[in-house]
């Protein structure tokens, strides 16, 4: 029976470990992460300011061609208002809050999904009073 390792000690060493292992001898090859461990206190995202928790899924994970990322906006902060290089899923898991799309503003709520395309131009911003939680995916360049 193999030996279970913590899952707090999922650090850079632990994935060469674990990747090297996986590689030879482990056939469902994933990787598990808990946000707790990869949460981190950042500024809104092109240049929203403010203040934003976010969480980069698998941001270590060699050839993943996919960002699945999770942010936290917090009142006051936002994702600014930016040109779209590439398809980006936003999906709202909780709270409500504001997007703008191509010139409108629209109210966004848990459970909408809203996709950009390339060439289009968006930000998201909280509600006063609350925090909007979202998810992010979209394929790396």
């Amino acid at each position: 029976m193999k030996k279970l390792i913590p899952i707090a000690t999922i650090f850079a060493s632990f994935f060469v470990s674990i990747n090297a292992h996986a590689q030879s001898t482990d056939t469902t090859k994933y990787i598990l992460q808990n946000d707790v461990e990869i949460a981190k206190e950042e500024p809104g995202t092109h240049n929203g300011g403010g203040k934003t928790i976010g969480f980069n899924f698998f941001g270590d994970a060699k050839n993943l061609k996919t960002a699945f990322r999770k942010r936290i906006l917090k009142p006051g902060s936002s994702i600014g208002y930016h040109l779209q290089k590439e398809d980006e899923i936003y999906y709202v898991i909780s709270g409500n809050g504001t997007m703008q799309m191509n010139g409108k503003t629209f109210a966004v709520k848990p459970g909408d999904a809203i996709l950009t395309r390339p060439g289009s131009s968006h930000g998201i911003t909280p509600n006063a009073g609350n925090d909007l939680t979202i998810l992010i995916v979209y394929e790396k360049k």
